[in-house]
């Protein structure tokens, strides 16, 4: 249940748009949506992205409404707001321990598909008593490390003995290979974004033909992100594409490079954080009301939006610190400037509304439904 009260009123100018706040630019965001649409427009790979990066319901239906097949998640918090929001069929692209955690997940089983990770014997163990306590068929996928070195098992007889497993269990289906290489995803040439992607091809042709030699079919190859989702379709060995940045994009994903040595030009920017100046104390130097409580710099710092003689520098709880460049630039206390966040997954996870928006005036507000749903 969302507790705070939004930072806008439907109607309302942006300038009147209380900040900090969360800002979709609906015109960029509605373009994102439907390039992905297009761009694997004739595939035969479907489109399941992630909803860690939005972690809101209504915007995981636009998805759907644009032909996704449903939704990932990496916490059963998520998927409980996905499914609770309308969303039908749910993959939690993760290894979930813990009973509690298992038994929520399961519950969701009632009104949806539900999908889970396993790496390990105990998770099987563990999935196939829950679910068959609560009655239940579930859905696993083994996770293959294809270059992440995370979590996932190498190529080889492990990966079939747990795949055997999954399969024995009357309570679970063996449903295919979780194959995500979230390393690859900020490579920033396309030559090495190539080279990462065909390694993991090559690990999973290996594993399905191990799979395949001891009679285990492998229904779905799973995997892919916004940086190397089109290689991955192009590949014929990924049945599923889970990229979920591309709505928004960010400071890092932006500099990502194209065939031409340029940053991408496939997505924009449409995800913002709203910010006001409230100090102006030197020429070349201002404060606005976003620091590190409204922008993670795990990525980088955030830029200023439209403004080349503006640069985000430095951030402290409460506050960020801009360098002017020019000294005649006209910011005034009381100024609002739209600020693109380094990283937008975690970004999101810091607001409990989006505030849409189209034309200069505030169109929706959504609430950010799963923010901080970590269990």
């Amino acid at each position: 249940m969302i507790a705070t009260i939004p930072p806008a009123e439907i109607g309302m100018p942006l300038r009147e748009v209380d900040t900090p706040a969360l800002l979709i630019d609906l015109d960029a965001f509605e373009r994102n949506l439907e390039r992905m649409r297009t761009s694997l427009a004739g595939s035969r790979t479907r489109l399941r992205p992630h909803a860690k990066t939005h972690k809101c319901p209504l915007i995981a239906l636009q998805q759907i409404d644009r032909g996704a097949v449903g939704v990932c998640c990496q916490k059963v918090g998520e998927a409980e707001a996905m499914v609770g929001g309308g969303v039908k069929d749910v993959f939690v692209s993760n290894e979930i321990v813990g009973r509690t955690k298992l038994n929520r997940l399961l519950s969701l089983a009632e009104t949806a598909c539900v999908a889970v990770c396993a790496d390990d014997p105990f998770h099987v163990q563990a999935y196939g008593q829950a679910a068959r306590e609560q009655q239940v068929v579930l859905d696993v996928f083994v996770e293959l490390n294809v270059g992440a070195e995370r979590c996932g098992l190498d190529p080889g007889a492990a990966v079939v003995d747990l795949a055997r497993r999954i399969a024995q269990t009357p309570s679970l289906r063996f449903a295919g290979l979780q194959a995500y290489h979230g390393s690859a995803q900020h490579l920033r040439t396309p030559a090495e974004r190539r080279q990462a992607v065909r390694s993991a091809v090559e690990k999973v042709m290996e594993t399905k033909a191990l799979l395949q030699a001891q009679g285990l079919d492998c229904e779905t190859v799973t995997g892919a992100g916004t940086g190397t989702y089109l290689l991955e379709a192009a590949s014929g060995i990924y049945d599923e594409l889970q990229p979920g940045s591309y709505i928004f994009m960010d400071v890092d994903y932006a500099k990502n490079q194209d065939e031409d040595g340029q940053p991408q030009k496939n997505f924009e920017h449409s995800l913002f954080v709203y910010t006001t100046v409230i100090s102006r104390p030197h020429s070349t130097r201002a404060v606005v009301d976003a620091g590190h409580k409204a922008l993670p710099v795990d990525s980088g710092l955030p830029q200023v939006f439209g403004l080349e003689d503006v640069e985000y520098v430095r951030p402290s709880d409460e506050h960020g610190k801009l360098a002017l460049h020019n000294p005649r630039i006209q910011l005034r206390i009381g100024d609002q400037l739209m600020l693109i966040p380094g990283h937008c997954d975690p970004t999101v996870n810091l607001f409990d509304w989006y505030v849409g928006i189209r034309g200069g005036r505030v169109e929706t507000l959504w609430p950010i439904t799963a923010r901080g749903a970590m269990r």
